[in-house]
């Protein structure tokens, strides 16, 4: 007798995975190590920066009442009494009439206010003129204007990419407190796959899933156990998922999730005693779809298709690990664009496409069943298409979700 399941939304599956996420807790790295990692504490300014008051530009600081009246007519001298680089201090204190030669970078000298830039003197080497007056605090990067001391500058759960580096290095993070990463298993069930190695022979197939989620997975800077293929054995299965739940905080398995006389993994999930949060989402490719958690651990069902196994992934493991990490942004970051091609088949469930996004436009990738390879090759984005009993056509306005981003979204977009 063929199971009967209910689907569910798509968006009621997704909260049902984040609401079982727990806490990885936190480990310390090297700063150089840190990038794609989630920061665990928020970083505060120790100090203001700039920590003084600066030149922004190559020329020369001066006091800026001393260029009062300064014209094409009536130019102004400065005799430069100093010449300062970058990380030195000028020992003098700028008079009436005096300039010191300075560099980006560098602090402004006592009793100056201004810079002015090379391009806007004539310089004969000991002395300057001017044709123009020159504001107090023209041409000069003021102290904390950028941070000032105390200032709250990213929080905790933030993705650590380079602009945050920059950060954690000016105010001398060497270390970095970040959330542990997962440990993730990958399992790809099935007589019917080859290893990538293996020679192609009639009724196999060659196994794309495990080696495309182990990317997924490197995507995200997280690397991966790998438990092989299973065939379509249910004791051998069982011992298998079993042993790798023991082991990973997630395990991620293909295939084995549907109703077929080989589908084993709704009977492995009953055997080890699983909360199954739901097994079927009202979504194509990847209905079938099914998550549970035993002891605290997730297992993640995903299609056998590759189309729907990479879309399942990116739906509900990738925000389920973000969540674990503590991570501020969980969801796939979305746009909207304009539909290029008709769509025209209808369908009762929300279709997620994969598709090729230029910024402005967005149309399917390629061939799109849920059994497609070529169409992730060629995508960069997800269009969705709510359900329905029509189909779409060229010029509408559809929601896009973007892969490859760095750094996601903080609200699920559908």
């Amino acid at each position: 007798m063929v199971e009967h399941r209910k689907p569910i939304p798509v968006a009621e599956a997704v909260e049902r995975v984040i609401k079982k996420a727990q806490a990885l807790g936190t480990e310390r790295v090297a700063l150089g190590d840190s990038y794609g990692r989630i920061l665990a504490e928020p970083v505060k300014a120790s100090h203001d920066v700039p920590p003084f008051n600066r030149s922004p530009y190559d020329g020369f600081a001066i006091r800026s009442q001393d260029s009062a009246g300064a014209s094409g007519e009536n130019r102004k001298r400065f005799e430069v009494i100093d010449h300062i680089g970058a990380g030195a201090v000028s020992g003098k204190t700028v008079q009436e009439g005096e300039a010191v030669r300075i560099m980006t970078g560098a602090p402004l000298p006592a009793g100056t206010d201004s810079v002015v830039m090379f391009e806007q003197t004539v310089d004969s080497g000991s002395s300057i003129t001017i044709r123009k007056p020159f504001e107090a605090l023209e041409n000069v990067s003021l102290q904390g204007e950028d941070m000032q001391k105390g200032d709250a500058i990213i929080e905790s759960g933030s993705f650590i990419h380079p602009g945050t580096v920059a950060v954690l290095a000016t105010f001398g993070y060497a270390e970095v407190i970040v959330a542990r990463l997962p440990v993730v298993g990958i399992l790809s069930t099935g007589t019917e796959l080859l290893d990538v190695s293996e020679p192609l022979v009639p009724g196999k197939i060659r196994n794309s899933n495990g080696p495309m989620i182990a990317a997924q997975l490197m995507r995200m800077g997280i690397r991966c156990r790998t438990y092989g293929m299973s065939a379509d054995d249910l004791d051998a299965s069982f011992a298998v998922v079993k042993q790798a739940a023991e082991e990973t905080d997630i395990l991620i398995t293909t295939g084995g999730v549907s109703v077929g006389d080989f589908d084993f993994l709704p009977a492995i999930y009953e055997r080890l005693g699983a909360d199954v949060l739901f097994n079927k989402v009202a979504m194509r490719p990847g209905s079938v779809t099914t998550v549970a958690v035993a002891n605290g651990k997730y297992l993640f069902g995903l299609s056998g298709n590759p189309s729907a196994c990479f879309t399942g992934f990116e739906l509900f493991v990738r925000p389920a690990i973000l969540k674990m990490m503590g991570a501020d942004k969980l969801y796939l970051p979305h746009t909207q664009a304009v539909l290029a091609e008709d769509f025209e088949k209808p369908n009762p469930f929300t279709r997620f496409i994969r598709a090729a996004y230029d910024g402005a436009s967005v149309q399917p990738a390629g061939f799109n069943m849920s059994n497609a390879v070529s169409s992730i090759a060629r995508g960069n984005a997800l269009i969705v298409l709510p359900g329905g009993t029509r189909g779409y056509q060229a010029g509408t306005m559809v929601d896009v979700l973007l892969l490859g981003v760095e750094e996601g979204s903080n609200e699920w977009a559908l």
